[in-house]
């Protein structure tokens, strides 16, 4: 419909096609330096708006690339502009063509600068993932002490995507929304122990963790340990989950306490379970 219209204006609008001036090298560096200003110099906000994360996140990410990724700077972009790129294109799933006209680059640029700060995070997996440690005997954690040789919690969350009108059946969740059913789990520190992805918003919680198991390199979990979860997920070797058909959720202890110790474990359970 655009090409129409814009076919029509061409030929009977009296729009005549001029050239489109070409700048140079040298002619973009003051729209770039500017554009790179407002996106992570110029307030917290704006940084956050428009890519995700406060100038000083921003910051020790572009520190962490650089020194543990390998990432370095081109003769032409520096190592913030690519990192910037980057969280951009992730941040509102831009396309390419938009991408250059806001960075002022090429479409090759922005292409393969997002590649090559995605194989730095890649490479740096280990240093965002943890090991998750299960509670000693011992503990003095009000919160997870009475959960011995727990390692935490997970839980499954959905993520809007764009895709294709002919899948959107497939990825259409139980709230009607478009979405991946994405697998997360964390140690007590509400550090991320492992992610997987990728799933339809259809698929169900415990589909989703049956495939983390079985996968040669997924979730693993210890003899003897185990993770908090919900209903959602079996309650089986490895995975705990709370009583089905008493009070729950953390907004349902405030008004009384618990009554007999399913209600007392279920209070227990999800406090603990809460830092996921």
């Amino acid at each position: 419909m655009l090409g129409v219209i814009v076919t029509w204006l061409t030929n009977h609008g009296g729009y005549r096609y001029r050239p489109r001036r070409r700048y140079t090298v040298l002619g973009r560096i003051p729209a770039q330096m500017m554009n790179m200003h407002a996106l992570v110099t110029a307030s917290d906000e704006d940084c956050r708006d428009q890519l995700r994360m406060d100038r000083g996140s921003f910051q020790k990410l572009c520190y962490l690339v650089r020194s543990i990724g390998g990432l370095k700077s081109s003769r032409n972009v520096s190592v913030e502009e690519k990192v910037a790129i980057f969280l951009s294109i992730l941040s509102h799933h831009t396309k390419n063509r938009f991408v250059k006209f806001q960075f002022k680059r090429s479409g090759q640029t922005v292409s393969k600068h997002f590649n090559h700060v995605l194989n730095c995070i890649l490479r740096m997996h280990c240093n965002f993932l943890v090991q998750a440690q299960p509670i000693d005997e011992d503990s003095s954690d009000a919160r997870w002490g009475p959960f011995q040789g727990c390692l935490s919690a997970l839980d499954g969350t959905y993520i809007d995507v764009h895709i294709p009108t002919t899948d959107k059946g497939r990825y259409r969740n139980r709230k009607g929304q478009v979405t991946v059913n994405v697998l997360g789990v964390c140690d007590i520190n509400m550090l991320f122990v492992y992610v997987l992805t990728g799933w339809e918003g259809s698929a169900a919680d415990s589909c989703v963790l049956r495939d983390a198991i079985h996968r040669t390199i997924g979730l693993h979990v210890p003899r003897g340990n185990y993770y908090l979860c919900d209903n959602g997920y079996p309650n089986c070797e490895g995975f705990l989950t709370p009583y089905k058909g008493v009070r729950y959720h953390l907004s349902e202890w405030s008004s009384r306490q618990p009554q007999t110790y399913e209600e007392y474990f279920n209070m227990k359970h999800t406090r603990a379970r809460n830092v996921i």
